[in-house]
């Protein structure tokens, strides 16, 4: 059998295969934490790649993946493996089966794209395609936090996961962009998240005597337009940051006027300094409350930091987009106000996510997080081949 043949029928097989394991973690999805099938699957897996040393249990669901090839450097490659809960409306044949939990933000693609690294790396680690170590971090609970309101990034940190390592490196998928469309961007990338919690307390009292008390829900009114004025009058428009409110509770009978309001919503930011500042101005406008007679309470719960692509890192993807055999497309602009705990990564190894389009040709919006995400499975072979030559390209590269 000739060279190319061979390749062309290995290359057939590993599309295959590609779908085959993202069309499986699609049908059986599991919450954060509570990957304990997708783990197995995943770690059986490795185990028959030649070379693989397989370690379960990281970060309580996490698995890590280590090739060695040779002294060198080390490179690690993320995925996360949790999926969300929410119900699935699609009528394709790998619906979920998991009644109220979906992969609707493309991490059954992602834990897929990386066992296809998996497999490609051992079959190169055999004719010495690369020197030095490569980590495959296959990540629990990017969606959601622990009882100590941490992430799997974080916990897999806990216990070494990025101890010896020199780069790291990972994808997400991309539903606004066509197969083919590579987004990149150095620096900050996508926003810190913290969720807020206040309470505006007042007297309450009879709705048809409300001058005898004070009203929590009059008082509101004068919150919610300091509140929505702050990007425009208590930011800076060069600032990326944004301030919402995702819940309003108060009351239960249409004749009484509460007694308290309670006020949830999300605060993302680009820039730390952004952060406090908006953190510390949101509090500022529940403030208002006090000489109308109230009183607030203010707490906020710290989520993921920002993302920051490196930037070496981030050329190295462009370089390796660019020499690719494939005509792909590179967009370069910021990623948006999501949030990632790949952000925690990033903080204290140098390294960079890229976006990778995804979108189905038919019309549809199929945006993340909602119950008919799907993709155009041609995506997953572009994202392995991008991971490893990433990868090995990370390895060899001497200045950084």
């Amino acid at each position: 059998m000739r060279v190319e043949e061979h390749a062309g029928r290995c290359r057939i097989e590993l599309q295959r295969q590609l779908i085959e394991w993202r069309r499986h973690f699609h049908r059986n999805p599991e919450l954060s934490f509570q990957e304990i099938e997708t783990a197995r699957f995943v770690a059986t897996t490795l185990s028959g790649f030649e070379g693989m040393t397989v370690k379960t249990g990281v970060g309580k669901t996490g698995v890590v993946a280590t090739l060695s090839n040779g002294p060198g450097k080390t490179v690690a490659i993320r995925a996360d493996m949790d999926a969300l809960p929410i119900t699935e409306k699609s009528n394709h044949d790998y619906v979920s089966k998991n009644q109220g939990v979906m992969h609707a933000c493309g991490h059954d693609v992602h834990t897929a794209i990386l066992l296809g690294v998996a497999k490609v790396l051992a079959e190169k680690a055999k004719v010495h395609a690369f020197t030095g170590t490569l980590k495959l971090l296959f990540q629990p609970a990017e969606e959601a936090t622990d009882h100590e309101g941490l992430s799997g990034a974080p916990r897999m940190m806990q216990e070494g996961a990025l101890d010896d390592v020199d780069n790291i490196i990972a994808l997400h998928v991309c539903p606004w962009h066509e197969v083919g469309v590579i987004q990149v961007n150095a620096g900050y990338s996508m926003a810190s998240v913290d969720v807020f919690h206040a309470t505006i307390r007042g007297t309450g009292g009879h709705g048809g005597y409300p001058h005898v008390g004070t009203d929590p829900v009059w008082m509101l009114g004068s919150v919610l337009q300091a509140f929505y004025s702050l990007p425009t009058r208590r930011l800076s428009p060069l600032d990326t940051a944004v301030a919402s409110i995702g819940e309003i509770n108060a009351g239960s009978a249409s004749n009484v006027i509460p007694a308290d309001v309670s006020v949830t919503g999300t605060l993302r930011a680009y820039c730390p300094k952004v952060r406090e500042q908006l953190i510390a101005e949101v509090e500022k406008a529940f403030k208002i409350v006090e000489p109308l007679g109230g009183a607030y309470t203010f707490s906020v719960v710290r989520g993921e930091p920002a993302l920051s692509n490196d930037s070496t890192v981030t050329q190295v993807i462009k370089e390796v987009v660019a020499a690719h055999k494939q005509t792909y497309k590179i967009v370069e602009e910021p990623f948006g106000l999501g949030g990632e705990d790949f952000g925690y990564m990033t903080q204290v190894v140098p390294g960079a996510m890229f976006f990778l389009g995804c979108m189905l040709p038919d019309g549809i919006r199929r945006d993340l997080h909602t119950n008919q995400f799907d993709i155009d499975e041609r995506c997953l072979e572009i994202g392995v081949d991008l991971l490893v030559d990433t990868a090995i390209a990370l390895l060899h590269r001497s200045d950084n």
